[in-house]
């Protein structure tokens, strides 16, 4: 083996790499645009501004939220388009049990 082969070797190796890591890229963008148009059918203008305020202040609770949305719209669970005033609903009982896993009592005796 010469040095020529073996660039062309690890020139190969990496312009697969690359392929593969680009069509990852467009399979998460994919999903996310996917996502996206299912937020715009299951809520209303209002409510999809609610959840982008929310994804400014709290991006990994708007993530839980938006997965939620979703499985409950497909379970049928869910009115829709799902007005701002529910949707708010939704978010103070979603809030309320998110709440419940991070408190934590220190009792002192």
């Amino acid at each position: 083996m010469d040095i020529e082969e073996i660039k062309r070797k690890k020139l190969l190796e990496l312009q697969k790499k690359l392929a593969e890591q680009q069509q990852q890229e467009e399979a998460l963008l994919e999903a996310e645009l996917q996502k996206r148009a299912l937020l715009r059918k299951i809520l209303t203008p209002e409510a999809r501004e609610r959840l982008e305020r929310i994804r400014l202040a709290r991006p990994e609770f708007a993530e839980m939220v938006e997965v939620q949305l979703i499985q409950l719209a497909q379970l049928g669970r869910l009115p829709i388009p799902l007005k701002d005033k529910e949707f708010k609903a939704l978010l103070e009982k979603l809030s309320a049990m998110t709440k419940k896993k991070r408190d934590i009592k220190i009792i002192r005796k």
